[in-house]
This record gives C-alpha cells, structure tokens and sequence, in this order.
C-alpha cells in the first residue's frame, strides 16, 4: 500500500503534468514566475533557493494550504533543513497565522515523520 506522500507524488505528477499542457498564457506565465522566484540568486546577493523553500513552507502555513505545505517540507527536506530547523519556521507560521494554522501544523509534522523516515 503506497505512503500518504508516495500517494501525493502521484497525484501532484499526475495534476502538473496535466496543468503544464495547457496551451493558456497565462498559466504558462504564472508557472515561469512561480519558477523564477524560488530560483537561486545568491550569486548575486541575494536569496538562495534553500531558503526560499523555507519561506514558501511558512508562507504556504500561513495561508494553510495543505498540498503546498507538503510541496514545500518535501522541498525543505530535499534541501538539507534539520527538523528543528524546520519545526522553527513553522513555529514562525504559527505565530503568525494563529491557531487556525494548528490542524495544518498537525498535519505537516506527520508528514516531516514519513519524510525523514524515508530519508534514512
């Protein structure tokens, strides 16, 4: 039987790669943004992609988006963010969203579990 996360690759693939097919500008041109802004830009002095996985996990708690949560804390963990790393981004999501954000929160700390497992 597949993981929760192996179930959500499949379905995040399967979605994308339906969604990338489409011949509509403008979603062609949100995908080349949503690409552009979490590109690496430290060579110029600026943010490197690493740590804009980060901000897009705290960001996406905050607007208590579960699939991109998940999208990002596989992102985060891909990136080499330790777990209290990641539990203290978090922390600054919840902080910042309230308590609405905590079933969100539940939710993505069972995930980081099975990430990690998978991982090791």
């Amino acid at each position: 039987m597949p993981s929760p996360m192996d179930e959500f690759r499949r379905r995040r693939a399967e979605g994308h790669a339906r969604l990338v097919d489409t011949e509509h500008l403008g979603i062609k041109r949100f995908h080349r943004l949503d690409a552009d802004a979490y590109a690496d830009r430290s060579a110029e002095g600026r943010l490197d992609a690493r740590t804009k996985e980060l901000l897009g996990l705290v960001a996406s708690a905050v607007l208590r988006c579960d699939d991109c949560i998940t999208y990002h804390l596989e992102q985060c963990v891909s990136a080499g963010w330790t777990l209290e790393e990641i539990e203290d981004a978090l922390n600054v999501a919840l902080v910042v969203g309230g308590s609405i954000t905590i079933p969100h929160l539940r939710r993505a700390r069972l995930t980081l579990d099975e990430l990690f497992a998978q991982r090791d």
